[in-house]
């Protein structure tokens, strides 16, 4: 008996408490249950001092649920847009300085130079100036990202993550192999969580003439691009490029 009134005292005490810290009239004539359900979704019941002592487990149910909701959060719309503006920013400033530093002030490679043979890869392949830039340009470009971009989105941004499997096959996983897995040059995600991708990028620096009037007409760009939507997310996969910035098929 004694058990039992320890029981209904104690419901009373959340009740009244959780109900001191609710408004309007409707929810005076809650339950004790939908009281406390009601508590849960209001944080002032759970930050006054001394709740613990009554409630310890709604703080912790509260820090956990806010947590979660943290974690889950994907960017907004406005600030994908700035972000996407800042990447053709530092897709500009690579390809400038690249040119400036290999060529001189005002000069850039024409399709010779873009075509010539600088070395070969370990199967033997040729490495023409064209790559050989494109990776400094990259480098340039991932410097610019790190002070412009992850110093605002240092949790929903990454650079060069790893993926394996896609979103068909119960979505895709980060891994170290390289056979046949997928190195995007930029993603945006949902907070803390790099496999809830929100959108793809890859930055492109197209050397020919040709390239750089149709960046999109590369045959391995369109491979690539189909690759990286069947890694899921909520927009299209898209290039970034110093001629036309954000380039989507």
């Amino acid at each position: 008996m004694k058990t039992m009134i320890d029981g209904r005292l104690l419901g009373g005490l959340v009740a009244l408490l959780c109900l001191s810290c609710a408004s309007g009239p409707r929810q005076y004539a809650q339950t004790s249950d939908s009281a406390t359900s009601g508590c849960l979704r209001n944080p002032t019941c759970y930050t006054q001092p001394g709740d613990e002592a009554f409630l310890p487990w709604v703080d912790k149910a509260a820090r956990a649920a806010a947590t979660a909701g943290a974690t889950m959060k994907l960017l907004e719309a406005a600030d994908v847009a700035r972000i996407e503006h800042l990447l053709v920013e530092c897709a500009k400033e690579a390809d400038f300085i690249v040119n400036e530093r290999e060529y001189g002030q005002g000069r850039y490679p024409d399709d010779k130079e873009c075509l010539r043979v600088v070395g070969h890869d370990k199967n033997g392949d040729p490495i023409r100036r064209q790559a050989e830039l494109g990776t400094m340009k990259h480098d340039v470009a991932f410097a610019c990202v790190r002070r412009e971009i992850l110093r605002l989105f240092p949790e929903n941004v990454s650079i060069e993550p790893r993926y394996s499997g896609d979103a068909s096959a119960g979505g895709p996983t980060l891994t170290r192999i390289w056979t046949g897995s997928n190195k995007p040059d930029i993603v945006l995600h949902a907070t803390g969580q790099a496999l809830q991708i929100q959108c793809i990028f890859d930055f492109k620096f197209p050397c020919t003439l040709s390239g750089k009037s149709q960046p999109l007409a590369s045959s391995e760009t369109r491979k690539q691009m189909a690759r990286y939507k069947d890694l899921g997310g909520k927009c299209k996969p898209a290039i970034i490029t110093p001629q036309f910035g954000v380039l989507r098929e």
